[in-house]
């Protein structure tokens, strides 16, 4: 009997405490609980792929649109600086036709896409020529970029595509990283023109 009149206390003590908090939970317990926030579709090759060149063509049209139109024909060459070595490189706009044309043959590689005979060469038609032509020209060539990362599948995505010897991802993750590539070189343009980068401007600029 001495042992019970011991431990009575202690389980009375914790069945109290455990009664309230279980109270006081019910107490402050929205009468409504939330829903839970929607799961997120798992990421497939596909999405990732989409994501990289919509990554780069913010980067490439946004360059391509703040370059003013009458420095479009701008190259470092047009600086004359001493020592360098800039003679033959392409212009702005070339380096803009350039990544769309370079775009269009290797995603028209995974969607089977034709494709003019003069987008094939690695500068695009000469007939574009204004910037809202070459603006235009690069916007196109991401969406078929859209378009062939949507087609990838862990099924299909190392095959080699038609008509070329290399398989659908390299073809896609390439694309990417040639555009960037350019982009960087689009950047000193603008720089060299006093222009800032959009990517580069603060919210106040």
């Amino acid at each position: 009997m001495k042992r019970v009149r011991i431990l009575f206390p202690a389980t009375a003590i914790f069945v109290f405490a455990a009664t309230g908090l279980a109270q006081n939970k019910s107490a402050t317990a929205p009468a409504n609980p939330p829903q839970a926030q929607a799961t997120q579709p798992a990421p497939t090759v596909a999405s990732l792929v989409d994501r990289e060149i919509g990554a780069v063509e913010k980067q490439i049209v946004d360059a391509a649109e703040a370059m003013p139109e009458d420095k479009y024909n701008f190259s470092p060459e047009n600086l004359n600086i001493p020592g360098a070595d800039y003679k033959g490189v392409r212009t702005f706009a070339v380096q803009v036709k350039h990544v769309a044309a370079s775009n269009y043959f290797l995603f028209s590689s995974i969607t089977g896409d034709q494709i003019p005979d003069d987008y094939k060469g690695g500068n695009g038609p000469t007939d574009i020529k204004t910037k809202a032509d070459i603006v235009k020209f690069v916007k196109d060539s991401f969406a078929m970029g859209h378009k062939a990362a949507a087609m990838l599948t862990n099924e299909n995505m190392l095959q080699t595509a038609e008509h070329s010897k290399s398989p659908r991802l390299h073809l896609a993750t390439f694309a990417v990283a040639h555009a960037f590539d350019h982009y960087g070189q689009m950047v000193e343009y603008l720089r060299m023109n006093g222009i800032v980068p959009p990517a580069s401007r603060t919210k106040s600029d």
